[in-house]
């Protein structure tokens, strides 16, 4: 049964440039800060970095990895307030991510609010999911 308080279990998502680039291509988002160094730079930012959803997608693999189901969450919302910086390395940028139940609701619904940091540094804010618990 799912309690406040229950802690998700952790998950590092790695993200490589070619993410990037398969990202671009699902979204149609080929903007040119999220694959070429020179433009990342020219607009002030400190190298390629990560599509923003694509952040909030890998954030939210936490949740439907505990439930075990896409389809349970309800709702989820995240703002986007530190860039996931991509090196163009085989090492990549790692996500690292954690959950804490906050709310179990009578409707069968719980509230997770997720972290989700980079370099040690939180990269989501209010980062949060309703999810539709499994019936016991």
């Amino acid at each position: 049964m799912t309690a406040v308080g229950d802690e998700l279990p952790p998950l590092e998502v790695r993200l490589h440039r070619a993410d990037l680039v398969r990202y671009a291509g699902a979204s149609l988002d080929f903007n040119p800060i999220h694959w070429n160094e020179k433009v990342a730079a020219e607009v002030g930012l400190p190298g390629v970095i990560a599509h923003g959803m694509l952040t909030m997608a890998v954030a939210g693999r936490l949740v439907t990895n505990w439930l075990g189901d896409p389809s349970a969450i309800v709702e989820y919302g995240a703002r986007f307030i530190r860039p996931v910086v991509v090196p163009n390395d085989a090492e990549g940028a790692v996500v690292e991510l954690t959950g804490k139940v906050k709310e179990v609701r009578e409707d069968g619904t719980a509230r997770v609010d997720i972290t989700a940091k980079f370099d040690g540094k939180a990269v989501l804010g209010k980062a949060i999911a309703v999810v539709r618990l499994p019936k016991s």
